[in-house]
C-alpha cells in the first residue's frame, strides 16, 4: 500500500483544492460564506475519501464516496460559472 501522498490522484486533488482556496478568495461576499465554503469542504472531503480508501481493505465504499463527492464538486463549479463568479478559463485550469 502506497502512502496517499504518493498517489497521483491525491496529488491532483490536492492541486484542485489549492485552486479552490485561491479562487474563492475573490468570490463576492454573498457567495463567499455559502458556495465558497461548500467548495472548500467538498474538496477536502475528496482528500478524506482518498485517505480512507487507501488505508482500508474495502476500498469500493470510499471510492464510490469519492466519485459522489467529485460529481458534487463539479456541479458546484458549474454553478459558479453560471452565476458568473468564476470564469470558464479558471474552470478549465
Amino acid at each position: 500500500m502506497a502512502l496517499q501522498y504518493d498517489l497521483l490522484v491525491f496529488k491532483q486533488v490536492y492541486q484542485v483544492i489549492l485552486k479552490i482556496f485561491e479562487y474563492t478568495k475573490d468570490f463576492p461576499k454573498e457567495y463567499k460564506l455559502t458556495l465558497g465554503q461548500d467548495l472548500k469542504m467538498d474538496g477536502l472531503q475528496l482528500v478524506r475519501s482518498i485517505y480512507k480508501a487507501n488505508k482500508s481493505n474495502g476500498k469500493w465504499e470510499y471510492l464510490e464516496s469519492f466519485l459522489d463527492k467529485f460529481e458534487l464538486l463539479k456541479l458546484e463549479i458549474c454553478l459558479c460559472v453560471d452565476l458568473k463568479i468564476l470564469s470558464i478559463k479558471k474552470q478549465a485550469v
